[in-house]
């Protein structure tokens, strides 16, 4: 009979897990429900794991504190909410068959915690708010107005359709960046290994000319002899700076300011920044705002998800003056951080009274453009990068080998 590991909560709320046996799942869940527990999942196991949890082996994703939530699995959590609610299942009974399903388990656990919660009188909004470290402040706020307008569903669809969007929009800026590094980091490789390995070879053979080499050669063997005697004090010095670098920008706002404003300076990926920043704002105030979060609210979340310091600084200028009863577009225009076209469309928008049309227009169209600058950036990079990457290889070969050139000299 197969067994399975059960969670559930007794009538006094307290959380127990359990290894059970049972015919099949439906009779499992059925026999709890008789026992007066509020199921939340389970999970079939084998009789060899249930041996190794006994003696103490650590069981996979027990450690949910070391899982990431990303964009795609809170796009895929209120898709499955949205349609569960729109179907007409309870709100408790959604987020249940939720956590069962979702593949990321520190989602599910703590969509179990949420349902529990509810089933207690909390509302939604309320209960996830409690856990902000996993369900993001835009989800929060869209599901706080579906609760009051009674459009729960949409809502939760809104904020699927938004991270899935998200999610697309990062995956680009991923793509972008890995070609590059990738061959950065290959090429570091083959230098350090040709100087490491391959050029002390030569270095001996060549000791045995008696003559002069030339001054590229000499060069090169000299940076072989400094890297195989320093090595140890090289590789501590990258991981020490790595260290660094991470410390004092997690720690230092002003440093990580100068950071984003040095990557806003950068030549094509400046403007691909640029562009991302503007998708994810807009996208951001579109979906807040045709969900009737206020303009200042969503002004407030919008500039979390930049992504950018010096961006977000300058929304949270137009956040403050637009509290102040300034426009938008005129808030927004004395920064100087966005782009022309974005202040136009929305001037439109507030004078004509369809902001969230234009704020929907502008985000498909910087969607789009950051579609474009990434290929565009592929297309560029890509030749750039076989060009310097066998230029360097290149002129360590040449340099390599141009005393042989001179072996017929020497035997004279």
């Amino acid at each position: 009979m197969p067994k399975y590991r059960v969670r559930a909560y007794t009538e006094g709320g307290d959380l127990i897990e359990d290894v059970m046996e049972a015919p099949s799942l439906n009779d499992l869940v059925e026999r709890i429900r008789e026992k007066g527990y509020h199921f939340i999942n389970a999970e079939e196991v084998t009789e060899k794991r249930v041996e190794r949890e006994e003696r103490g082996v650590p069981k996979r994703g027990r450690f949910t504190f070391l899982q990431r939530v990303s964009d795609r699995d809170i796009s895929l959590f209120c898709r499955q909410l949205g349609a569960m609610v729109n179907a007409g299942v309870g709100i408790i009974d959604a987020l249940e068959i939720v956590a069962d399903q979702m593949p990321n388990r520190k989602l599910a656990q703590a969509t179990a915690e949420v349902a529990k919660d509810v089933s207690e009188g909390m509302s939604l909004s309320e209960a996830m708010s409690k856990r902000q470290d996993v369900f993001p402040e835009l989800v929060i706020n869209l599901v706080a107005v579906g609760e009051e307008t009674g459009e729960l569903d949409t809502a939760l669809m809104r904020a699927s359709e938004y991270y899935e969007k998200i999610a697309m929009i990062k995956s680009k800026i991923k793509s972008a960046s890995f070609y590059p590094a990738f061959v950065l980091v290959v090429a570091t490789v083959i230098v350090t290994g040709i100087l490491y390995f391959l050029v002390p070879t030569f270095a001996e053979i060549y000791e045995g000319f008696g003559a002069s080499l030339p001054l590229p050669t000499q060069v090169l063997i000299n940076m072989s002899n400094a890297l195989r005697e320093n090595i140890l004090y090289f590789v501590l010095f990258v991981v020490a700076f790595s260290v660094a670098f991470r410390y004092v920008y997690k720690r230092s706002y002003a440093f990580r300011k100068g950071v984003h404003r040095f990557m806003l300076r950068l030549p094509k990926f400046g403007d691909l920044i640029v562009k991302s920043a503007m998708a994810k704002f807009s996208r951001t105030m579109a979906t807040l705002f045709a969900s009737g979060v206020s303009i200042e609210r969503a002004l407030e979340v919008a500039g979390k998800v930049t992504g950018n310091l010096v961006i977000k600084e300058a929304v949270d200028r137009v956040q403050k003056e637009v509290t102040e009863g300034q426009t938008m577009w005129g808030s927004m225009e004395k920064t100087g951080q966005f782009p022309k076209l974005i202040v136009a469309m929305v001037k439109v928008g507030e004078e004509t009274g369809r902001l969230d049309e234009m704020l929907d227009t502008i985000a498909r169209f910087y969607e789009d453009e950051v579609d474009r600058t990434v290929e565009g950036l592929i297309t560029l990079i890509e030749p750039m990068l076989i060009v310097i990457l066998g230029t360097i290889v290149g002129g360590i070969l040449i340099a390599l080998y141009l005393p042989i050139f001179k072996i017929g000299e020497l035997i004279k």
